[in-house]
């Protein structure tokens, strides 16, 4: 009789399960394209199907930081990165075992404190270094997460005193951080993941930072010769850019 009711439940199921897994193929080919908008016409009505799936819930945090990219002002673009931050949360939640979810609470929470006050930016900073941490442990192997892990070390290394003083006021000060580390983390990416021209050009500024200019400038002109093929290629090289002008 059990076997009956079971059999019964995923014949009617079937139709919906397959209607979820098409929605998600069909938002995953607009993903690959970095056309967030077209994903998420696809990934929202798959999430009202299966909102406990977390590779989706990732999915659909990642578009919108890549809104972020395109929107016209600081508003939006944070109400944008929060957003994104809650679903990454929420696959934290339902699969805290896995690395993806926390990679993907670390790269929103990285987003969005380039866009809010500094107490709320260092508070973040303690949750970034957590969730890449996590990432790394869970998965040794995501390039991603040492390059994130890579640019907090590099980032609160070079942070001004403001933000240190309103660090040391409400927390006790700044957890540690430094160049080489940030380095190591860098090599690490490279390492694993040669193609990401993200990779050599945040060695390279790394290098700039800490005044070694022959290093940087091999590191970040080595990044800016490979052809963009990722949705922030174009704002990094600008970056990288920026940093050779000032060697």
């Amino acid at each position: 009789m059990k076997a009956i009711l079971t059999a019964a439940v995923l014949l009617l199921a079937g139709p919906v399960w397959a209607n979820f897994a098409e929605m998600v193929k069909q938002g995953d080919a607009y993903d690959a394209q970095y056309k967030p908008e077209a994903a998420l016409q696809f990934y929202l009505p798959a999430e009202k199907l299966n909102p406990n799936d977390a590779a989706l819930l990732v999915k659909i945090a990642r578009q919108y930081i890549y809104l972020m990219i395109g929107l016209p002002d600081k508003a939006a673009r944070l109400k944008s990165g929060r957003t994104g931050l809650a679903y990454a949360e929420r696959a934290v939640k339902i699969a805290p075992n896995e690395s993806d979810p926390h990679l993907a609470v670390a790269i929103c929470l990285g987003k969005i404190t380039q866009l809010v006050s500094n107490r709320e930016g260092v508070e973040a900073s303690f949750k970034i270094k957590t969730a890449a941490e996590t990432a790394i442990k869970l998965n040794p192997k995501s390039d991603y997460a040492w390059h994130v892990l890579g640019r907090w070390h590099q980032e609160l290394a070079e942070i001004g005193g403001l933000t240190r003083a309103v660090a040391y006021i409400v927390y006790g000060g700044l957890p540690s951080a430094s160049y080489d580390e940030s380095v190591r983390c860098f090599q690490k990416a490279i390492a694993l993941n040669p193609r990401r021209l993200i990779h050599y050009v945040e060695l390279g500024r790394t290098y700039a930072f800490m005044g070694r200019k022959e290093e940087a400038r091999k590191l970040i002109q080595q990044g800016l010769a490979m052809p963009s093929s990722e949705m922030d290629d174009a704002e990094t090289k600008e970056r990288g850019q920026k940093t050779l002008a000032e060697l």
